[in-house]
């Protein structure tokens, strides 16, 4: 008797592309997994406006353009657990559960990194009003690369810190072009999971790092109490890199959930 795999579609953060659950899905071989680049990066679409609201669009017709015949899984990391909680708060009855890694559980602008996000937003507006040459450059500037990677990564692993900043360097500048990027920044430090997590209708599972101090863990313990059937996996000296320094046990709590 052949068992059906289930279907795990995984939704990336900002600035990434698929290659960045790679290593999560080389520990989930028993199943059928679809984790596009979203809208704005790397081969994902392009779309009019990258406000949240057009994200939702985009993945409701994604799921429906792979004529499923079991209800998928939905996983979203980061800037992706916004745009998958959103999801499931809407269309709860075309998904079975929901997974979010690293979710941005508290308003962006409000949390211990609020100054950082300020000075990014400046970031982000200049590189929207520089011409387009100049703004590619700017937006794609090495340094920038290098310093918010060294801010995220936890990890004392040499080996583990150098594949971090190889996988950065090679696609965190895969964005479409100014006005794409520029938007769905605005859109991920505008939003968080709050704003619907009591309207998700699915059991879900939050997947956080002790350390995230993009979403501080007592924040994702407030978050998981606001969901109608939430569940919170902690994983222990990690921050909000859970998909690049522990995908081993990102995968192990991915499948005691699902079972």
């Amino acid at each position: 008797m052949t068992v059906k795999k289930p279907t795990l579609i995984m939704i990336h953060g900002f600035r990434g592309t698929h290659h960045g659950l790679q290593l999560i899905a080389e520990q989930l071989p028993d199943y059928n997994l679809i984790i596009p680049d979203i809208p704005g990066f790397a081969e994902g679409e392009k779309l009019d406006s990258y406000d949240l609201d057009s994200y939702i669009d985009w993945l409701h017709g994604f799921i429906k353009k792979q004529k499923l015949n079991d209800l998928p899984i939905l996983l979203g990391h980061s800037f992706g657990s916004i745009i998958s909680a959103a999801y499931a708060a809407k269309y709860s009855d075309t998904i079975k559960k929901l997974i979010l890694v690293n979710p941005i559980g508290a308003p962006a602008l409000e949390g211990p990194r609020a100054v950082l996000t300020q000075l990014a937003l400046f970031y982000y507006w200049v590189g929207r009003k520089l011409p387009t040459r100049i703004a590619n450059k700017w937006l794609a500037a090495k340094p920038v690369v290098v310093i918010v990677t060294l801010s995220m990564t936890k990890t004392k692993d040499k080996e583990v810190r150098r594949y971090i900043h190889d996988q950065h360097f090679r696609y965190f500048s895969l964005f479409h072009d100014k006005k794409s990027l520029s938007e769905s920044f605005t859109t991920s430090v505008s939003h968080n999971v709050r704003e619907t997590a009591a309207e998700i209708g699915v059991p879900t599972l939050l997947i956080v790092g002790a350390d995230d101090d993009i979403t501080p863990l007592r924040k994702q313990q407030e978050l998981v109490e606001m969901l109608p059937d939430g569940k919170l996996h902690v994983i222990e000296k990690v921050g909000h890199l859970t998909h690049y320094e522990t995908p081993d046990q990102v995968a192990d709590a991915i499948k005691d959930f699902v079972r």
